[in-house]
C-alpha cells in the first residue's frame, strides 16, 4: 500500500466522518509521520501492512531513546494504534499489528518535564547581583536551549563557541563532537557572565573553560545539580528536577511543536546503531534550521 495514498484518505476520514479539528488532525498525522522517519532511517521500504509487531516494538522503543516522556510516547503510540485501526475497519489489513503493543507506565520513574513556564520561573529567581548570579543563568540557559549532558555543559569551551554560525562545539560521549545551534539568548546571556568571569582568578589548565566555579576551576556536576534543586525548590516546583530534566524537557518540546526526530536525535548526540551513519552526513545548516523552528527559545 501506497504510504502517501493511504495518509491521504485517512485525513478525509479523520476531517469528514470523525469531526476533528484541523490541530487534532495534524497530532494523528505527525505520530505516522514519526513512524515513517523511522522507517527511513532504517531504509525499511515498507508499506503499513508489512509491519509486524516486532518492527513497531523497535519503532517504540527508538522515541524511548529519544528522551521524550511517557506521556508523549504513550500519545504518539495512540496516534498509530488509531491509523491501523482505521486500515482494519477498511479492510485493508487481517490483523492489527499493534493489538498488544503497550506503551510506557505513565506513572514509570521517567525524567520530569518541566513546561516552558516552569523554566523562566527558576531563571527569573536567579540573583544577578550575587557573585556567580550571571554563570548560573547562563548556564541554564545554554543548558536547555541546547539539550546537553550535564558534563558537557561543564567540559563545555569558549574556544567552542562560533557565535557568527549559532553554534556551539559539544564533546559527548566517546569523545565525539558535534555542532549544537545555540539561541541567541543563551549567548547573550553567555557574554554577559563573561565579564564577571573575566574578573576570576583563573587556574592553570581552564583558561579555555566556559563556566568556571568563584575558585577559576572546572565546575562538578554535583554542583549543577545543587543548584538546579535549589532553583527548583524556591520555584515551588513539585517535580523531582536535575540537569537531565532541562535535556528532557528540551527533546520533548522539540517532539511536540513537530520537530524532526533525526535533528533532534543529532542535537542530542545519541549512539545507535540504526542512526548514527545517516545522522554524521546531516546538513548541518538543515538541522539548524529544525531547531530555530520548534524550540521555544529559538522562535
Amino acid at each position: 500500500m501506497d504510504w502517501q495514498a493511504l495518509i491521504k484518505e485517512y485525513e478525509g476520514f479523520l476531517k469528514l466522518e470523525k469531526g476533528m479539528s484541523p490541530n487534532s488532525i495534524e497530532a494523528y498525522l505527525s505520530d505516522i509521520g514519526k513512524l515513517q522517519q523511522f522507517l527511513e532511517l532504517n531504509k525499511m521500504e515498507r508499506g503499513p501492512e508489512e509491519l509486524d509487531r516486532e518492527q513497531l516494538s523497535r519503532f517504540l522503543t527508538w522515541i524511548s531513546e529519544l528522551g521524550l516522556s511517557a506521556r508523549t510516547q504513550a500519545r504518539i503510540l495512540s496516534g498509530i494504534k488509531a491509523f491501523y485501526h482505521y486500515l482494519l475497519m477498511e479492510d485493508l489489513l487481517e490483523k492489527d499489528p499493534t493489538a498488544l503493543l503497550e506503551g510506557p507506565r505513565l506513572d514509570s520513574k521517567l525524567p520530569e518535564v518541566l513546561t516552558v513556564e516552569e523554566i523562566d520561573r527558576m531563571l527569573d529567581l536567579i540573583d544577578l547581583s550575587h557573585p556567580q548570579g550571571r554563570r548560573n543563568r547562563a548556564m541554564l540557559e545554554t543548558l536547555y536551549s541546547c539539550g546537553l549532558r550535564v558534563s558537557e555543559l561543564v567540559e563545555l569551551k569558549i574556544s567552542g563557541l562560533h557565535r557568527a554560525e549559532g553554534f556551539i562545539r559539544v564533546i559527548g560521549k566517546g569523545d565525539k563532537e558535534r555542532l549544537v545551534p545555540v539561541s541567541s539568548r543563551a549567548l547573550r546571556e553567555i557574554d554577559l557572565y563573561l565579564s564577571d568571569r573575566n574578573t576570576l582568578n583563573i587556574q592553570t589548565g581552564y583558561e579555555d573553560i566556559l563556566f568556571l566555579n568563584r575558585r577559576g576551576r572546572m565546575l562538578t556536576r554535583n554542583m549543577v545539580f545543587i543548584i538546579i534543586k535549589e532553583l527548583a525548590r524556591d520555584a515551588g516546583i513539585q517535580k523531582t528536577v536535575s540537569p537531565h530534566t532541562f535535556r528532557h524537557s528540551f527533546a520533548t518540546h522539540l517532539v511536540e511543536g513537530g520537530a524532526d526526530l533525526r535533528a533532534v536525535q543529532e542535537m542530542l548526540g545519541h549512539e545507535s546503531i540504526t542512526t548514527t551513519e545517516i545522522y554524521t552526513h546531516l546538513d548541518k545548516a538543515y538541522l539548524r534550521e529544525a531547531i530555530i523552528s520548534f524550540h521555544p527559545r529559538l522562535k
